[in-house]
């Protein structure tokens, strides 16, 4: 199968471009730290479980957008934080993922890691979105990242899957360097961030 014989090339591949942005992304990174505890308090990171590869959980590194609730079922959008806000436009806050994916819970390209109790909701084609690590970008934000309905993404997921090659991980990863420059799907409409996936009926299978 073409897609397991590329899987160690990726994985290398991943492994040394993540530690070549860890690098050069440092002296920002390190600097928005500063600024997320020096604006919102501690701690700067946002840490939360989700199943990668094979459904196997790990725990997602990015930064912390938003405020802690003041009341229960505080909507997203009064949590956010305006830099908080900035770094979701611009996808920085996405930069500490990039460890996740120097140790092997992510991949660079790849389905993004959704909420582990999405997982009993799926029908059985959405699950194959499982046979590839996660990663920090994918074809659904190509298609237009949170903007995109759930059933699309979970389309797009399993096509990455069943297509997923050398060549269609720079293009995704091109093309989402393209969206991230014009801001473009960083939320649903509607949505301060995006819906969840349980919201409305789902079908089975």
């Amino acid at each position: 199968m073409r897609s397991s014989r590329y899987a160690p090339i990726k994985r290398f591949g991943d492994v040394i471009l993540s530690a070549l942005a860890l690098v050069l992304t440092g002296p920002l990174q390190l600097t928005l730290a500063c600024l997320l505890a020096a604006t919102q308090g501690r701690p700067v990171l946002f840490r939360q479980p989700r199943p990668g590869l094979a459904e196997e959980e790990f725990v997602l590194v990015k930064f912390r957008t938003m405020r802690d609730p003041v009341y229960e079922h505080e909507p997203d959008a009064l949590r956010i934080t305006r830099i908080g806000r900035i770094l979701r436009e611009t996808s920085l806050d996405e930069l500490p993922s990039f460890y996740n994916v120097l140790v092997g819970n992510m991949s660079i390209v790849g389905p993004r890691p959704l909420l582990p109790e999405y997982l009993p909701l799926y029908t059985n084609d959405q699950r194959r979105r499982h046979d590839v690590r996660p990663g920090i970008t994918g074809f659904a934000q190509l298609a237009g990242r949170n903007a995109v309905p759930w059933t699309r993404r979970m389309e797009l997921d399993v096509e990455y899957v069943e297509r997923m090659s050398a060549f269609l991980d720079a293009s995704i990863a091109v093309r989402t360097l393209y969206l991230v420059i014009r801001r473009r799907g960083v939320s649903e409409p509607g949505h301060a961030t995006s819906s969840r996936f349980d919201e409305g009926p789902r079908t089975h299978g």
